[in-house]
């Protein structure tokens, strides 16, 4: 007990609580998975699972307020305080033959027997919060303070049972910073193992990666998807990038440039999925200049927008994120220098809009930082961008037919103008006069400078 006492502390009273109840009926309760691995490493648990050996009816009996939110499975719910807990019976599981979830389960009564099903060491460990034992038959504590990523048991056979479990293991090495046992990850990348990964949902896979988007270094869980060969299954573009030479610009061939902006990047999951792809098609735009004696990659940051928004409606990202993650990756080429106009500068903030500028500007850092190169000029241009722009978006920048001082249906009731295309012409040529000179943005002179386009346009006219 002493030499869990400090875990115990850290365990919410309504999970011991839970523990106790099962206890005071005569069954027993551990909390298990990923809470007890948090609270070994010192890191705070995200979220509590109890298992028990009670059946799923027995525990609905203890409890008030309960949810039979997969009675199949043996998980019922307990509602404490308006928060949720899963209650898992004890099980064995049985043949996976859809790669992802079990045929059939058995309840159990050996807290052993249930963390044998489970998918690495340092997700099998239990603990009775109530007599403070620590049960763990795999090593997994041993793997923690080794820092390594095991699977329980015989690799091959829990990796062909949820193909899933080879991304979870790629996840981990990169978010607890581990290393990934060498049999192991011999076994993630064994035929067998890719059949199975082959049937896990678009989904699943999406998750994994935006789960990875969370650590420290995303590299090293790409790294591993790309030493397995699940990358390839994935997302076999980003693959044409390894090897890829690029100009003297860049210390690394394009994968090796992508993982050093990946890990440069800000930690936010939907902005390191696009300096992921922002360089996806460099090896397709690759071309070799006589004249610079160099690689050239024209066009490929409107051809990379155009690869993401097919790969990320493969991984069933939302609309919105694979419409948010395409403009940044054609919009992540920023070649500011100081003889930008502030019209210039207002006309760029109107072309990447000002809500995904802030997101550019990180990008772009990233981007630069992992060229493996000195970068302090670039640095330093894209921040002059950003305060210039900043400035300019707080003067009240015209951006937009919405913010002249004046409407298309003024134009045509004060000059006689006709409803047609003609209105929005003068409107949009009225947008570019404001944008270098925001002194024209008012009325009177918009409605002049309206006269004079429409009196041009009458004249040139056959």
């Amino acid at each position: 007990m002493e030499g869990v006492a400090h875990l115990i502390e850290k365990v919410p009273e309504d999970v011991l609580g839970i523990c106790r109840r099962l206890r005071d009926n005569g069954k027993r309760g551990w909390i298990v998975g990923g809470c007890v691995r948090d609270l070994l490493r010192g890191e705070p648990a995200k979220d509590w699972d109890v298992a028990t050996d009670a059946r799923p009816e027995e525990v609905m009996r203890m409890f008030r307020k309960v949810i039979p939110t997969g009675l199949q499975h043996g998980t019922v719910t307990v509602l404490l305080r308006g928060v949720h807990y899963e209650v898992t019976t004890l099980r064995g599981e049985g043949a996976y033959s859809d790669g992802r979830r079990p045929d059939s389960v058995e309840f159990v009564d050996d807290i052993s027997a249930d963390l044998a099903r489970r998918d690495f060491t340092v997700n099998a460990i239990a603990l009775d919060p109530v007599d403070g034992h620590l049960i763990d038959p795999f090593g997994g504590k041993r793997d923690l303070d080794a820092r390594v990523v095991r699977a329980v048991g015989e690799p091959r056979e829990r990796f062909g049972e949820d193909g899933l479990r080879i991304l979870r293991a790629a996840r981990f090495s990169a978010t607890l910073e581990f290393t990934i046992d060498p049999d192991t990850e011999r076994a993630m990348g064994e035929p067998r193992s890719l059949v199975t990964f082959r049937r896990v949902s678009a989904e699943r896979v999406r998750d994994e990666w935006l789960k990875s988007m969370r650590a420290r270094k995303p590299s090293v869980a790409f790294e591993a998807m790309r030493r397995t060969g699940v990358l390839e299954i994935t997302c076999p573009e980003l693959l044409e990038g390894v090897g890829c030479v690029q100009n003297k610009w860049h210390a690394f061939d394009v994968w090796g440039h992508v993982m050093a902006c990946l890990d440069a990047s800000e930690p936010m999951p939907l902005l390191r999925v696009a300096a992921l792809l922002h360089d996806v098609a460099k090896p397709r735009t690759r071309a070799f200049s006589e004249k610079t004696e160099d690689y050239t990659f024209y066009d490929h940051e409107k051809i990379g927008a155009e690869m993401a928004t097919e790969i990320l409606g493969r991984l069933r990202f939302s609309n919105e994120e694979r419409d948010r993650i395409a403009a940044l990756v054609r919009h992540h080429l920023i070649c500011y220098d100081e003889g930008w106009t502030d019209g210039a500068v207002r006309r760029w903030i109107r072309r990447v809009t000002p809500d995904l500028a802030p997101d550019l500007y990180a990008l772009a850092l990233s981007d630069v930082r992992g060229k493996g190169r000195d970068v302090t000029d670039e640095v330093q241009a894209i921040e002059r961008l950003r305060v210039r722009a900043t400035s300019l978006l707080a003067a009240g920048a015209a951006l937009g037919t919405k913010d002249l001082k004046i409407r298309g249906n003024e134009l045509m009731r004060e000059l006689g103008i006709p409803p047609g295309p003609v209105v929005g012409e003068i409107l949009a040529a009225l947008v570019e006069l404001v944008t270098d000179d925001p002194a024209e943005n008012e009325r009177d002179r918009l409605l002049a400078a309206s006269l004079r386009l429409y009196d041009e346009r009458r004249k040139s006219e056959p």
